[in-house]
């Protein structure tokens, strides 16, 4: 992820797990941050809408696919384990 050209304000990053396999549903992962051993940070390219994705989500009024939520969960789970 380039910072220089773009202000983190323009990141969404979040730590949490359910919450990231649900924003990938709709939203491309941009970068895995693991720099820190103890916490995966995932950052995701904000834009008008993806607040409110997130707002749904923790309000519980979000509805998914539960078998294309449990294949994202997977994929996300990979890129932490993945060896770069």
């Amino acid at each position: 992820m380039n910072k220089e050209n773009a202000g983190i304000q323009d990141y969404y990053l979040t730590s949490d797990l359910a919450l990231s396999a649900t924003i990938s549903l709709w939203y491309p992962l941009d970068c895995v941050d693991k720099t820190d051993p103890q916490k995966v940070t995932f950052i995701f390219k904000r834009d008008d809408n993806l607040d409110q994705l997130i707002e749904s989500f923790w309000r519980g009024s979000l509805k998914v696919e539960p078998q294309m939520y449990f294949n994202q969960l997977k994929a996300i789970k990979s890129r932490i384990y993945a060896r770069e």
